[in-house]
């Protein structure tokens, strides 16, 4: 059997020296990437096509919630966080079944997350990795903002303002203009907001999205994929169809066949 493409990413040499080390004993593993930040790992998951992910989540700049905002969902690995976290979060992964290993690293542990993540691929590519994941990012998000009595969603604005999306965020309201928005990336009930440096995780639908975008700015270039073309600086074409949008802001995002015709016309 084929083996599992996996980047392993931990700020803590040490950590990822042992991560390593017991990865390196489990058949169904092929290391593809080492990775000791959060701005490493995303390049590098945009660029190797990885099937798993060990990832670190308590990392100085892009931490591991971070990481999982900046991928796409239909290009998303499947993600086994390593964590030191408190129960509020490990809670929430319970809730939303996704995996965690708890430091300090444990072989058994992380071997049942490999045998977890085998069963998960057998269940085919056509389900959303980013879900659960952003679901769970979403209630620990949620619990801390409760402390401040807050409540992240996505809300209705007046009829002078239907240009501007409104966030609430760990307690912060913030009004984004459209056009300051760089792409968007749905992943099931919710949407993570690329928008001048910052990701945003509100709760709507693409399809509610879409309704309120401009289709002569925005244009949708995967299933859960919606892209700002005047952010766009170049296209590389894919072998297998398909094409990669570079923005300018460094962002690399990918273009599935079916979409490829239609982006296409969009700068002819």
């Amino acid at each position: 059997m084929q083996k599992l493409r996996t980047m392993i990413v931990d700020d803590e040499p040490l950590a990822l020296d042992l991560l390593r080390s017991i990865l390196s004993t489990v058949n169904d593993i092929e290391i593809v990437a080492e990775c000791s930040n959060g701005r490493e790992a995303i390049e590098a998951a945009s660029k190797l096509d990885a099937e798993l992910v060990f990832l670190d989540i308590q990392m100085p700049g892009i931490n591991g919630f971070e990481v999982v905002k900046a991928l796409q969902a239909d290009v998303m690995p499947m993600v086994v966080f390593v964590t030191a976290f408190d129960h509020y979060a490990v809670d929430a992964f319970d809730l939303h079944a996704v995996d965690y290993v708890l430091k300090p690293l444990d072989a058994e542990r992380i071997g049942r997350a490999v045998e977890r993540a085998l069963d998960r691929l057998k269940l085919g590519r056509d389900m959303s990795f980013k879900t659960p994941l952003i679901g769970a990012i979403n209630d620990i998000s949620e619990r801390i903002g409760a402390d401040k009595h807050q409540h992240n969603s996505a809300g209705s604005l007046s009829d002078g303002m239907k240009s501007k999306l409104l966030v609430r965020d760990s307690g912060v309201v913030k009004l984004i203009p459209f056009e300051d928005i760089d792409w968007v990336d749905a992943a099931g009930d919710y949407m993570c907001v690329h928008a001048a440096g910052e990701t945003h995780v509100i709760r709507s639908t693409l399809r509610e999205l879409m309704t309120k975008l401009d289709d002569k700015r925005f244009a949708r270039i995967h299933r859960s994929t919606i892209v700002n073309i005047e952010r766009v600086v170049s296209i590389t074409p894919l072998q297998k169809g398909g094409s990669l949008l570079h923005l300018n802001e460094g962002e690399t995002l990918k273009v599935s066949r079916n979409y490829r015709e239609s982006v296409r016309s969009l700068f002819q």
